[in-house]
């Protein structure tokens, strides 16, 4: 699981960048906001398929947790909440990958901004950019700090689950994901 910000990075924005720039640049998103839905629906929609895919796409190593139980005796529990884990950041990196997405026409420039806002979120917590804040007040480093995703998966990932990590990934996938259907309603003249 120490790998999955790493994989994720590049293999969760590739699944988000088509969500919407394929939309805006084929034309067909003047079909999709003229159905019954709402555009959070839509976006809520679209997110979820997403989320799903990659859900499945996690569920296809559980061969790994089988031959790992059939060779010796792990935590299962922290495997599981390993995989809890590893879902909730699929699902904070499908978020921002949506919100690119939405913002950009070309799939290949959404990929791009998606995986720098993710990479800004990991790195958010290391020493050496908490060190470049090092003029700021101790409680915008302490705010940098807890943005970092990498701290919250560690917790989730060996076995710890705190509601405050839950509501973090919760939140920052809500707060993505409205500003997704912010960032279409603004672009709907394009």
């Amino acid at each position: 699981f120490n790998f999955h910000p790493w994989l994720y990075l590049f293999l969760v924005p590739a699944i988000a960048m088509r969500l919407w720039a394929e939309e805006r640049k084929s034309g067909s998103i003047e079909l999709l906001m003229t159905l019954p839905i709402t555009r959070f629906e839509a976006v809520t929609g679209k997110f979820l398929a997403a989320w799903v895919f990659a859900g499945i796409a996690l569920l296809l190593t559980f061969p790994m947790i089988i031959t790992v139980n059939y060779l010796g005796e792990p935590d299962n529990g922290a495997i599981v909440t390993g995989y809890i884990g590893s879902w909730l950041l699929a699902g904070a990196y499908l978020a921002i990958g949506s919100c690119m997405s939405a913002l950009s026409k070309n799939q290949v420039i959404a990929f791009i901004l998606a995986v720098s806002a993710c990479f800004l979120f990991i790195v958010s917590g290391f020493p050496m950019v908490l060190d470049a804040f090092a003029w700021a007040p101790q409680w915008l480093v302490d705010a940098i700090a807890s943005l970092s995703f990498l701290v919250r998966f560690d917790a989730i990932s060996k076995g710890v689950i705190d509601l405050r990590d839950l509501l973090y990934f919760l939140s920052l996938i809500a707060a993505w994901l409205t500003a997704t259907a912010v960032v279409i309603d603004l672009k709907k003249a394009d």
